[in-house]
């Protein structure tokens, strides 16, 4: 079963790629990028899209970097502040009902 599961992804990733490359085999021709000011980019296609991707995985984390500071401080007010104690109390199993 775990070869069977690790056959299916390694198949998925490469299905992935295939596409993902002959999407940048197919989209080399130059495209033009308008800036403000009269500037300009003239760049392959797929470089433009990897390009935009790349700044909106960069704008969706560092949206998510003050949510993650905030939990951060919250955990670490939660973690009690004295170390645990190293003694250990022995519990009489005589006591304690096993539920039969």
């Amino acid at each position: 079963m775990k070869n069977l599961m690790w056959l299916l992804q390694f198949a998925l990733k490469a299905a992935i790629f295939f596409t993902l490359f002959a999407f940048a085999l197919n989209n080399q021709h130059e495209a033009v990028v308008h800036f403000f000011f009269g500037t300009a980019w003239h760049a392959p296609l797929v470089l433009i899209v990897l390009v935009a991707f790349v700044l909106g995985v960069a704008v969706g984390v560092l949206g998510m970097v003050p949510r993650w500071w905030k939990h951060r401080r919250m955990a670490k007010r939660a973690q009690p502040a004295t170390a645990p104690s190293t003694t250990t109390e022995t519990v009489s199993t005589a006591d304690t009902p096993h539920g039969i």
